[in-house]
């Protein structure tokens, strides 16, 4: 990316994207992905009126309908892929479900610290060997598709991309929004937005700024049903390298959990956890973290407040 890549803590309440956005020097048109939020992607007057400034929404979700209902090969192929990933996630969560109630009956265990402090890094290893191991069978699956299906040279994908690209070229900024992750993943994916809009600057938000990391972590410390054990969705697209972003830290962490805190930091590693709450900001600049403003989850089980990068 030439182009500065902006992640932004939630635009609900306060926004400050129509801000941002001028402070890097963005004027005219911008393209807005808001396929995030599905059937509802139309519903974007309150966002137009946050960013103030002229916006062409580029219908992604609409898009993609469009093309499962000119295509039925494609989509057959399609929802077999993603049942197939929905398996694996399932089966990626058993076995992290195993491995957290082994290194909790073994913290509580009455013996010499350091072999305790030792235990602890093997639970560790392990939770990263799992996370490991389900990024390269996900981004293995991805590959098989994309070799197969040749997404690019289907006619009905062709022809949105060729409108994409116009759409795009003719902005002076493509910002993306939050919404369902898995949902605007798949969306950015099958049209290639992000690579159309490698010479300008992309702002993104919430589930929009877990995306552009190298991997995407889902989190809640307070789930509604199941236990509270982060994992691994998929590759991201790598333009935030070295992030781990975790939005909506006030609803989603346990900031005084300092053990939770630090296994999840150590666990992530070497990559940097920040925690981006309204307000925060990161900015990346030809592929380096040149600013930020947001909490960082240290290994020590330390949240360190306006973390600058």
């Amino acid at each position: 990316m030439t182009a500065p890549v902006v992640l932004l803590g939630p635009q609900n309440g306060d926004p400050d994207v129509g801000r941002v956005l001028r402070e890097h020097g963005v004027e005219g048109r911008v393209a807005l992905v808001n396929a995030g939020w599905q059937e509802r992607e139309p519903d974007d007057a309150a966002l137009v009126a946050a960013l103030g400034l002229p916006v062409v929404n580029l219908r992604l979700h609409a898009r993609a309908e469009e093309v499962f209902a000119a295509d039925p090969p494609l989509v057959a192929a399609y929802h077999a892929r993603q049942e197939l990933l929905r398996h694996l996630q399932d089966f990626y969560r058993v076995r992290l479900d195993y491995i957290d109630d082994a290194a909790r009956a073994i913290s509580v265990r009455l013996v010499e610290p350091e072999l305790l402090e030792q235990e602890w890094t093997v639970s560790v290893d392990l939770f990263r060997q799992l996370d490991r191991d389900h990024l390269e069978r996900c981004t293995a699956i991805h590959a098989s598709f994309d070799d197969r299906w040749r997404l690019g040279e289907r006619e009905v994908i062709a022809r949105h991309r060729r409108e994409l690209a116009a759409l795009i070229h003719a902005s002076a900024a493509l910002v993306i929004a939050g919404g369902h992750v898995a949902s605007l993943l798949n969306r950015l994916k099958l049209f290639d937005v992000v690579a159309l809009a490698a010479e300008r600057p992309i702002v993104a938000w919430s589930a929009g700024a877990m995306l552009l990391t190298e991997r995407i972590v889902l989190f809640h410390d307070h789930p509604p049903y199941g236990k509270a054990i982060a994992q691994v969705l998929d590759a991201g697209f790598g333009l935030a390298p070295g992030l781990v972003v975790l939005p909506d830290p006030v609803r989603r962490i346990r900031m005084d959990d300092r053990l939770g805190i630090a296994r999840f930091a150590q666990r992530m590693a070497p990559s940097t956890c920040v925690a981006m709450g309204q307000g925060s900001r990161i900015v990346i600049e030809q592929g380096r973290l040149t600013r930020a403003a947001a909490d960082r989850l240290a290994a020590t089980g330390d949240v360190e407040r306006g973390w600058a990068g």
